[in-house]
Formats: C-alpha cells, sequence, structure tokens
C-alpha cells in the first residue's frame, strides 16, 4: 500500500499561481545580480510588489471562495487585472504623462467606483454585472475626455495610443461584467 500526501487539482493550481507571484517578484532581483542597466529597483520598489502581487492574489483566493463558477472566477479575475494593471503602470510610469502627473488620479476615481461597487454589490454576481458595468463606462468615459482634449497627447504612445490603453481598460471592466452575467444565468 502506497502511503504519501496526494495534492488536489486545486491545490496544484494554488501552488503553480502563488509560485508565479513568488517568481515574478523575485525577476528585478535576479536581474539586479545580473548587472542588467534597466532594472534598480530600491526596497520600496519590492515591498511595493509584494503588496501589488501578494494583495491580487489574496484577493483572487476570496473570490475563488465565494464561488466555484468559472465564468465568476473569470470575471473576478479580470477585474483584479485591470485593478492591477492601472496601478501598477501608474506607479512606474504613469498613464497620463509621467507617474507625477496630478492628471493620473482621475484612474483613481475608476478604481473607487469598482470598490464602491463592488462593496454595494456584496460580490454577488447579479449586482456585479451593474457594478463593473459602470466602472467600464466611467473608464471609457475618461478615455474619450483624455482623447478630445489632447491631454498628454504629445507624450508616447500619442493621443490615439492612449485611446486604445484607456479603452481597452474599459474592455477588461466590460469583459468581467459579461463574466459576471454568465455567472448570475447559470446560478
Amino acid at each position: 500500500m502506497a502511503t504519501g500526501v496526494t495534492m488536489s487539482r486545486a491545490g496544484r493550481w494554488r501552488l503553480f499561481g502563488w509560485g508565479a507571484a513568488v517568481a515574478l517578484i523575485l525577476t528585478p532581483l535576479v536581474a539586479m545580480q545580473l548587472d542588467a542597466p534597466v532594472v534598480n529597483w530600491t526596497l520600496g520598489d519590492f515591498l511595493f510588489a509584494i503588496v501589488m502581487i501578494g494583495g491580487t492574489g489574496l484577493l483572487f483566493e476570496l473570490a475563488t471562495r465565494t464561488s466555484r463558477n468559472w465564468a465568476y472566477r473569470g470575471a473576478a479575475a479580470l477585474a483584479l487585472l485591470a485593478s492591477f494593471l492601472i496601478v501598477w503602470i501608474n506607479g512606474a510610469v504613469g498613464i497620463l504623462g509621467n507617474e507625477d502627473n496630478p492628471a493620473n488620479l482621475v484612474f483613481g476615481v475608476v478604481l473607487a467606483i469598482e470598490i464602491a461597487g463592488t462593496m454595494v454589490a456584496s460580490a454577488k454576481a447579479d449586482a456585479m454585472v451593474r457594478a463593473m458595468g459602470v466602472t467600464a463606462g466611467a473608464q471609457a468615459l475618461i478615455g474619450l475626455v483624455v482623447f478630445a482634449c489632447g491631454i498628454a497627447a504629445n507624450e508616447p504612445p500619442g493621443a490615439f495610443g492612449l485611446l486604445i490603453l484607456i479603452e481597452g481598460f474599459a474592455a477588461l471592466w466590460l469583459g468581467s461584467a459579461l463574466l459576471f452575467a454568465k455567472a448570475a444565468r447559470e446560478a
């Protein structure tokens, strides 16, 4: 009789996910040891990465415990991805100009809408549809205003590139809303 510990499929996915998170956090440290000229992280950068990546991972763990429905989990993953990328890009280089441009604070409004909507919805799929829909609408409106007003249009990636980037986030929020709708129908 063979003895040993077997890991469930869910356990393997969790191990893979958290292992990938640790690898992602350690990648800049390894690159710095190789004298990569573009990688010069401080302790604050590593702490920021740990909080961002770890926090996103913990929130996804919570979402997977909220529902076993794959559409719900996918919706949560898209919303977390959009949130993560908005904060990460703004913290690293900024979306509108550089990271010190106060115009980038407008994206905090989008995140506040997402958080408030999630709290009001109590993370229930049918209400999350509306929360993510409103978030997508706010993001899309910001993209249109930035484009129409020419905000940061003279800086890379240019006016059209910014429109695509900002509306790409709106597409992630909309995708999340559509997946929450699917999860609500399947409940």
